[in-house]
């Protein structure tokens, strides 16, 4: 039987009273686990049909499923490496599905490691538009940095920096602004024993500011019209009713809106707030509902809201612009993208240090901010040859002329991503893409028969 740290508990009965037992006892057995299908690869039957994964449907996603196997490992799964799913506990899958993003939308993702919630935007994005996705930890943003690649998000870019400087330099820019806050994490007891031997009040009132001076600069973010999400994955009132309400008291061009619709969870705490400001229209997900714990609220800028100016820098040239500029287009990269990739030739580049990188079509305002990514860096020129990247394959390996057809049972897939020379039966000889069942596996040399392997070595399925 799972016990609460002692303070926690105490403070939930006092404030949930006889209904303590029913929303605080955990629906199953063991912490809920669960995949989310990356919408720019397929639809979410045809994981269900084809990964020979065991799954339900998830009640908060219709892009989630529930694994109910709970020995199952999918990230070694040849889906997984494909960027075709993305493993997540299945609530954490609902916040990026309220925030109503459609293609052409500019999206920010302000604290967004590891990348799930960045890669559902992405998908509702289809490629058109702008992703930001933001993480302030610099280990964290690597990590994010590299989920993006896999899932193959061609238009986004990666920051590493404060809230404070995004807020900087993009005044009233984006359409939508995700915020799942960093937060107490008491959603997380049963899943990290680190959350609940670090639970205190002190560190709720800390997570509690932060999280106040993050929806600030989410406000100045977001453009008039524009919609937020916020979210956590605590309990506390301090992180959560008492946050959105003291945020409506500071800003009060922003309407809460009604989140009773969802189809999820159960309504708002009225007495965490302290006052009256509609907390039933926001959305908490219990351990009884089938999650951990969550919490949400969808918040609307008004569209006469007035814009805050920027304070960011003018931008100067120099070693510390890592954006790079406008490229000469080099012939060998022109000729590879004429024979193997036709639809990416006439696309702008820029260079990035020795990269090549072809930046996303809706571009940001000119920034100094630590960037690292800004759209898919193609590859480079070496030796007087194009030389392409991981991540051009992951991101457009679907549409590559000369490909190497790949199944789930082939056990050529199995080598391939052990990082093992494969027999090539499909590509002819040069670059081609490799694929599984059509996903993109990313891209190998092909010579005399056989398919050198370049799948990057720390990906591999090692052991």
């Amino acid at each position: 039987m799972f016990s609460f740290p002692a303070a926690f508990e105490a403070r939930e009965r006092a404030l949930l009273g006889s209904r303590f037992t029913e929303l605080l006892t955990y629906a199953t057995p063991t912490p809920a686990r669960g995949i989310t299908v990356n919408g720019l690869r397929c639809a979410p039957d045809v994981v269900a049909a084809g990964a020979g994964l065991p799954l339900a449907p998830s009640a908060f996603c219709t892009a989630a499923f529930t694994l109910t196997d709970p020995d199952l490992r999918p990230g070694r799964h040849p889906w997984h490496h494909a960027g075709v799913l993305y493993v997540q506990e299945p609530s954490a899958a609902a916040p990026a599905a309220l925030l109503e993003v459609h293609p052409g939308h500019k999206v920010l993702d302000m604290c967004a490691a590891p990348g799930g919630k960045s890669s559902q935007l992405a998908a509702a994005l289809q490629g058109q538009g702008l992703l930001v996705a933001n993480e302030y930890d610099s280990a964290r943003a690597e990590i994010l940095r590299q989920n993006l690649e896999r899932m193959g998000v061609s238009n986004a870019v990666v920051l590493n920096e404060d809230t404070s400087r995004l807020a900087a330099a993009f005044p009233a820019f984006f359409d939508r602004v995700l915020v799942d806050a960093p937060c107490s994490g008491e959603g997380m007891f049963r899943k990290e024993a680190a959350a609940a031997g670090q639970n205190s009040q002190a560190l709720i009132e800390h997570c509690a500011a932060l999280g106040g001076e993050i929806l600030d600069n989410a406000a100045a973010l977001l453009a008039p019209g524009g919609i937020l999400v916020f979210s956590t994955c605590t309990f506390a009132p301090e992180e959560d009713e008492g946050q959105v309400a003291h945020f409506l008291q500071r800003h009060p061009e922003f309407t809460l809106c009604d989140l009773s619709g969802c189809g999820f969870g159960r309504p708002g705490e009225p007495n965490r707030a302290g006052y009256d400001f509609g907390a039933e229209k926001c959305r908490r997900i219990w351990p009884a509902d089938g999650g951990e714990g969550h919490f949400m609220a969808k918040l609307q800028k008004s569209a006469d809201a007035e814009p805050a100016p920027s304070t960011e820098p003018a931008r100067k040239k120099g070693r510390g612009d890592r954006r790079g500029g406008p490229a000469k287009v080099p012939a060998e990269w022109a000729d590879f993208a004429r024979a193997l990739f036709p639809e990416l030739a006439d696309r702008p580049v820029q260079t990035v240090g020795d990269w090549l990188v072809l930046p996303p079509e809706t571009s940001l305002p000119p920034h100094k901010l630590r960037t690292l990514r800004a759209g898919v860096p193609a590859g480079k020129v070496l030796k007087k040859r194009f030389e392409p990247s991981h991540a051009l394959f992951m991101a457009w390996g679907t549409s590559c002329r000369n490909r190497e057809e790949l199944t789930l049972d082939d056990p050529r897939t199995a080598a391939w991503l052990r990082g093992e020379e494969i027999e090539a039966r499909t590509a002819a000889n040069g670059w081609c893409a490799v694929l599984v069942d059509g996903f993109p596996l990313g891209g190998g040399k092909v010579s005399g028969g056989r398919i050198k392997n370049h799948y990057p070595k720390g990906l591999r399925n090692l052991g």
